[in-house]
């Protein structure tokens, strides 16, 4: 006759014989936004072009498979940071045009913000929008932050003609030219700044500009 075995020993014992928990082989669960967060610092650092999907995945710290499922490919992983980007990092020029009274307040207040933000030792230097279209070779994306460039400019360009509506501005003043040359120094600073340019140089370059501005 076999000896009688207690329940518990029984459980115990065939608790040793099961295999393995299949949850073992799942993707472990991670922190979207704060992945986020570090792909919008990567492609920051690199561009578009040059950060490779297993660049992202170890910046990240996921899984390909994680990284697929919740921000798709890579090209719509960028499309979120950039969207994400303008809101934690870009969205400096879109106040200074919406709370300034004035077209030059605006873009001197920008110019100036630019030249802070640009620096910040806090994240790469420079403007992501900017920087990450350098040798781009994907046509959507080159063509998503072109878009959104020239956005920026109809905006400035908005408010200079509103402003020489009202005179706050000569009648002559070309707001086209004027408008891109904003945009021009906002994209000339992001280069400076990633080429080493400090906050203080920048500040200047933003005072010369805008005393390069036509006065009523």
């Amino acid at each position: 006759m076999h000896p009688m075995v207690s329940s518990k020993e029984s459980e115990e014992t065939g608790a040793k014989a099961r295999p393995a928990s299949k949850s073992r082989g799942r993707p472990r669960s991670f922190d979207r936004e704060t992945a986020l967060e570090k792909a919008i610092l990567a492609f920051w650092e690199r561009g578009y072009e040059a950060t490779s999907v297993s660049d992202l995945t170890r910046v990240m710290d996921i899984g390909a498979p994680s990284l697929y499922a919740a921000f798709g490919d890579k090209q719509s992983l960028f499309e979120e940071v950039v969207r994400e980007y303008g809101v934690r990092y870009g969205s400096f020029s879109d106040r200074a045009l919406a709370e300034e009274p004035t077209a030059r307040g605006a873009v001197a207040r920008m110019l100036r913000e630019a030249a802070v933000e640009y620096t910040d030792p806090a994240h790469p230097h420079g403007c992501l929008v900017v920087h990450a279209a350098t040798n781009c070779s994907t046509p959507e994306v080159e063509e998503s932050l072109r878009g959104r460039r020239n956005a920026n400019i109809a905006a400035i360009r908005s408010r200079i003609e509103a402003d020489i509506a009202v005179g706050a501005l000569p009648p002559g003043t070309d707001a086209a030219v004027l408008a891109r040359h904003a945009g021009a120094m906002i994209q000339g600073m992001s280069q400076q700044a990633r080429d080493g340019a400090s906050r203080e140089e920048l500040e200047a370059l933003a005072e010369i500009a805008m005393a390069n501005w036509p006065r009523t």
